[in-house]
């Protein structure tokens, strides 16, 4: 039989994805990419923000549609928190047991009957899945973390995924030694990826210090998104000791006032965030850091978003990411008084994109001439294109092998793309 699986939002979505994916190959399915008829069709829906649940309805309409005699299963983050408005679904699993959907599968072929497992997220454990390579990235997932603790006022997912939880630290050496079989870099995610371990008496440094001493030398661990509070000195040690971790810390601000930070149950102030970056490039002078902004959050008057704008222009991210506020039904923020208008946010945004785009001007312009080390994402005939351990976007002179680490000396930049020679 075959299935196709189609997923929305972040990448612990796109390692459920695989984990699915993997479960119904090893059964005996076909994954498909193509347009063509399946017998099975699966989405991994977000509900981060209400656009990101219009997504995965609008997702979910295409998909049925296409494939109108498929077993439709439908799973993920909208999946728990809305699973009453999808009664014509053939089967509907929430945030946990996404592992028995094949169980589900194989169960509606016998009876036809619906299936909906919609658990109460209360007292769970880390639901542990097995993904050895994946079909359509270079670059690897590995979940390690879920959950989240942080009740963030705008904020769903600790509602949709329930409080934190890890996976067992040997299973995460089994994966990523397995993993590491068909990739050469893995990025480790979770929904608090910097929570990792406290159940196990870990931190997320041990953690990777423990998958480092299990590794070879061509291997690179990137860390994926980390609160500021997360990034610990022995973590900042190990990135600067070991240059098989990605030089490139996403830390996510959202707001560069302290009035809005607290409106948002941010659990650090300006100046403890500016110190802890501060910290990071002493030990590390050339590390990339960037960062999520949120702009328009209810109560952000013109003066609060200026000390936003001169806190970004402070910080010299790398680059930042910057989303207008986007009410979420069911979060704190909903009730929050003084709303931005839709024009204000839309302007906000295009200002702090302009700073953005300066910013990693700025950076990329500072490794000229400096030599790294490229993961090959994407090849043709004449060039390759990847990024190197700071995350710095690559095209290289001549074809190389994908998935592999090539050498190049940066010559110029090209628009928003690094040209590199090989070495």
């Amino acid at each position: 039989m075959k299935f196709l699986i189609e997923n929305i939002g972040c990448k612990v979505n796109s390692y459920d994805a695989q984990s699915v994916a993997t479960l119904l190959e090893n059964a005996g399915y076909e994954r498909v990419f193509e347009d063509e008829a399946v017998d099975v069709a699966i989405v991994f829906t977000c509900a981060v923000t209400n656009i990101a649940a219009q997504k995965s309805r609008k997702l979910i309409r295409q998909i049925k549609k296409k494939n109108e005699d498929a077993i439709l299963v439908v799973a993920g983050c909208y999946s728990q928190i809305e699973s009453e408005v999808l009664k014509d679904i053939d089967i509907v699993v929430g945030s946990i047991h996404k592992t028995k959907i094949l169980d589900y599968i194989e169960q509606f072929k016998k009876d036809h009957k619906p299936i909906r497992d919609i658990q109460k997220l209360e007292n769970l454990s880390f639901e542990e899945a097995t993904i050895d390579h994946f079909e359509t990235q270079t670059r690897a997932y590995l979940k390690i973390q879920d959950g989240c603790n942080q009740f963030c006022s705008y904020c769903i997912i600790p509602y949709a995924r329930g409080r934190e939880r890890s996976m067992d630290p040997d299973h995460v050496l089994e994966e990523a030694k397995q993993i590491f079989k068909n990739h050469k870099e893995i990025v480790l995610t979770g929904i608090h990826t910097g929570r990792y371990g406290s159940e196990y008496h870990l931190t997320l440094a041990d953690m990777i210090e423990k998958i480092l001493d299990q590794s070879s030398d061509d291997i690179r661990l990137r860390i994926s998104s980390i609160e500021m509070t997360e990034v610990d000195d022995k973590l900042i040690s190990l990135m600067k000791k070991d240059n098989r971790i990605a030089k490139h810390f996403h830390i996510p601000l959202q707001a560069g006032s302290n009035e809005i930070l607290k409106a948002m149950n941010r659990p650090y102030t300006c100046e403890e965030y500016y110190e802890k970056i501060q910290k990071i490039r002493e030990e590390i002078p050339d590390i990339s850091i960037s960062t999520d902004l949120i702009v328009g959050f209810p109560g952000e008057t013109d003066e609060l978003f200026e000390k936003t704008v001169e806190f970004l222009k402070k910080c010299k991210f790398s680059f930042l990411h910057v989303f207008p506020f986007s009410l979420r039904s069911g979060t704190v923020a909903e009730k929050l008084e003084h709303p931005i208008s839709p024009v204000v946010k839309k302007e906000r945004v295009r200002r702090c994109l302009a700073i953005s785009e300066e910013l990693y001007k700025e950076y990329k312009t500072s490794w000229l001439n400096r030599t790294v080390d490229v993961l090959v994402e994407k090849t043709s005939e004449n060039d390759s294109f990847g990024h190197s351990s700071n995350y710095l976007p690559v095209k290289i002179n001549k074809k190389t092998n994908q998935g592999e680490f090539v050498e190049v000396v940066l010559k110029e930049l090209d628009g928003e793309v690094l040209q590199g020679e090989v070495i």
